[in-house]
């Protein structure tokens, strides 16, 4: 029987944490935490720039957010809005009618029941449609300001894996775990630090190990081939430093 891979000291997790808040600055941040800042935090846009963003690159949810919001920034103006306007504004991103139908659905329930504004609680924002775990734990942390809430995508379930945080098969197996490993502080800027650094270096497939400012600290768990450190500024990790 082959033997599980060790475990990493959960004492790595904060060393981890800040040295990633230094390395990640000046780094592209994902799409809905730049619509979160350009919108103060609102709830409502936040929501649905959240909705959107599912199996989509940053730059076409960013893209199709903003078209959005240029149309309709309420519930109330884009409840009124037909589907095929909405499939029209969001286009390219995946599964946008789906989407659309969502978006839609998603803002005549929070006129109906909700008196026009976003719930603020998990399990209020789950009865919405298209809303799933990691949608309702980025609006409590980005637009209700919870510091109670991770959130996970598939960065941070594969980052945390590969670090040996948690051994864990889905996202959402991964955010309990998470909770009983990482100190409550951190808790709110983990989709953050993980994401960020998952787009730009611990990539998905191919990460560059090379130029990467924890790997003293990660054990690459699951990581069979990295790639290549680009000579390009941008792409690249910056001198790590010691915590």
């Amino acid at each position: 029987m082959r033997k599980p891979p060790p475990a990493v000291p959960r004492g790595r997790i904060p060393a981890v944490m800040r040295r990633l808040a230094r390395e990640i600055d000046g780094l592209e941040e994902p799409a809905v935490e730049k619509i979160a800042q350009d919108q103060k935090e609102d709830p409502f846009q936040v929501l649905i720039a959240t909705l959107l963003s599912a199996q989509t690159k940053d730059a076409v949810t960013h893209a199709a957010s903003t078209r959005l919001f240029r149309v309709a920034r309420t519930p109330k103006s884009m409840a009124k809005l037909r589907v095929r306007d909405i499939e029209r504004l969001i286009y390219p991103v995946s599964f946008y009618r789906t989407k659309a139908v969502h978006a839609k659905q998603t803002c005549e329930q929070i006129l109906a029941r909700y008196r026009g504004v976003v719930p603020s609680t998990m399990e209020e924002l789950l009865t919405l449609p298209g809303v799933g775990r990691k949608t309702a734990n980025l609006v409590l942390i980005l637009a209700h300001r919870s510091a109670d809430n991770i959130c996970v995508d598939t960065h941070v379930h594969r980052i945390s894996n590969r670090l040996g945080w948690v051994r864990t098969r889905t996202p959402e197996e991964t955010e309990h775990a998470l909770y009983a490993a990482a100190n409550r502080k951190w808790w709110p800027i983990i989709n953050l630090y993980l994401v960020t650094w998952g787009q730009n270096v611990c990539r998905p497939v191919h990460p560059l190990c090379g130029g990467c400012a924890i790997a003293d600290l990660c054990p690459k768990l699951g990581v069979v081939k990295v790639g290549r450190v680009s000579r390009r500024p941008d792409l690249q990790a910056r001198p790590s430093g010691r915590t």
